[in-house]
């Protein structure tokens, strides 16, 4: 009897150790708007100068960390693939929103941070736009994720139905999904203008009461929230419409700011705001199709562009009891960088057989580095690299002003400082810095000797190269 009281009493005190261990790792939301312009938010100079004040984002921003040198990709499947995996999207044959029915979304073989968090005793929730994978064996639920719910691409399909000609017999219409891990997603409904239109409601209902569920489990969690606003249609919840008399553009702010708010009161009523970390961010640059235009603040240019316009986006992170507040910061950070510093603060693991170009990022946002870990990035437009950025200088190798505009490669490359020239339109002499960017590019290709770029469409199983 009294060794197996020693050996209950043992159990139990392993489980106990464990159990407190589990409840010490944070909790992540990470909350991602599609098309989001810098300037477009109150705390970024946008909210009433859109015609819609955004109290709760901008309240989020004065609790934590708000960076004003963010960078992403610069469309939408390059930055959602590179912030999920931690390499450049250009590696995994996602370096472009694919059109036309083609094989799309990243291969089995490439690893999430949706499956690193999950990997160390993460719950797992991912709602709203995912755009990685059409179909069952690359959706969020083969990813990690143990469950979903959104649509697999973007949102501007759901115009379709509002086409001349349109035919579903030729080409049918998107799904809404949702779906579990180890099981096969399901479609529940078409993504019709009618749903574009309810859909965000949906998305955050549901993270809501994925918060509210795991917090009552105790167990950490990780929220992945990809809202579809403000990707065109630009049109808001039938709730919001009308709310600010400025149009659908601020009645979709002002839906936006409610949203992320719901969120925040979420995990604020599950008593885990301490222990939280929140996250808000964008994709890429602003939505520039009319009527739905879009901001970038002082920049310019959009997505589907090299210009800061299409790569740099709002950030906030809030972390009550690790992150200072009120923190603004001119540190260059990379979405990359979001899976190396997510993982570091989930104790999660991250890939060692393939180049991975995430930079932790962490001992920056808690406040133990003034700088971060990163100096600069390559900045690729599909497959062709357009720019570098390193420190506050920019090395354009080809020029283009607009998304539809064919890119031109300039005869010589050419250098913009970012300080005295923030809309790119005044080259400069300091021909200096073409030594470290074009160092930073040989340092790429140099790790593609071992692991070749993989082209779009690339089929499962990809085996990589032997080491």
């Amino acid at each position: 009897m009294g060794m197996r009281f020693q050996i209950t009493f043992l159990l139990l005190l392993t489980f106990n150790i464990f159990a407190n261990a589990q409840q010490k790792k944070p909790n992540i939301v990470f909350i991602l708007t599609d098309n989001l312009g810098y300037g477009e938010i109150g705390c970024y100079g946008g909210g009433a100068t859109r015609g819609a004040p955004t109290p709760r984002i901008d309240k989020l921003a004065t609790e934590g960390i708000r960076l004003t040198n963010m960078n992403m990709e610069t469309q939408c499947t390059p930055s959602r693939s590179s912030l999920l995996t931690g390499r450049f999207a250009i590696r995994s044959g996602t370096y472009a929103v694919p059109f036309g029915g083609v094989p799309d979304g990243l291969t089995q073989w490439e690893i999430t941070i949706g499956e690193a968090l999950s990997d160390a005793g993460y719950a797992t929730g991912y709602y709203g736009k995912w755009h990685l994978g059409s179909h069952n064996g690359r959706l969020p639920n083969d990813q990690g994720f143990d469950e979903w719910y959104g649509i697999p691409r973007t949102t501007d399909e759901a115009l379709w139905s509002t086409s001349v000609g349109y035919s579903p017999d030729i080409v049918p219409l998107e799904k809404i999904m949702e779906g579990k891990k180890g099981e096969k997603s399901r479609e529940l409904k078409e993504y019709t203008v009618e749903q574009r239109r309810l859909i965000d409601a949906e998305i955050t209902q549901r993270s809501v009461s994925f918060i509210e569920k795991q917090s009552k489990l105790g167990k950490p969690f990780f929220t992945y929230i990809s809202l579809t606003q403000p990707h065109l249609p630009t049109i808001p919840n039938p709730s919001f419409s009308g709310k600010t008399g400025n149009g659908d553009w601020a009645d979709m702010l002002t839906e936006m700011d409610y949203n992320v708010g719901r969120i925040i009161d979420a995990i604020d009523k599950a008593g885990v705001t301490e222990n939280t970390i929140i996250v808000f961010t964008s994709d890429n640059g602003p939505e520039y199709f009319k009527p739905w235009d879009g901001w970038a603040g002082p920049w310019r240019g959009q997505y589907f562009t090299a210009l800061e316009g299409g790569i740099r986006v709002p950030f906030i992170m809030r972390w009550p009891a690790k992150i200072k507040s009120n923190v603004v910061s001119n540190e260059i950070v990379h979405g990359v960088d979001m899976f190396a510093t997510l993982a570091s603060f989930g104790a999660a693991k991250i890939p060692v057989d393939r180049p991975f170009d995430s930079k932790d990022q962490s001992n920056f946002f808690l406040g133990k580095n003034v700088t971060s870990n990163r100096e600069g990035f390559p900045i690729w437009c599909s497959n062709t690299l357009m720019a570098v950025k390193w420190k506050n200088w920019k090395m354009h190798f080809y020029r283009q002003n607009d998304m539809f505009d064919p890119p031109v490669k300039n005869p010589i490359p050419v250098v913009f400082n970012l300080f005295t020239d923030p809309r790119e339109e005044k080259p400069t002499i300091d021909s200096w810095v073409v030594h470290p960017i074009l160092k930073m590019v040989g340092e790429f290709n140099q790790s593609l000797v071992k692991f070749p770029i993989i082209p779009m469409g690339t089929p499962d199983p990809y085996i990589p190269p032997k080491q």
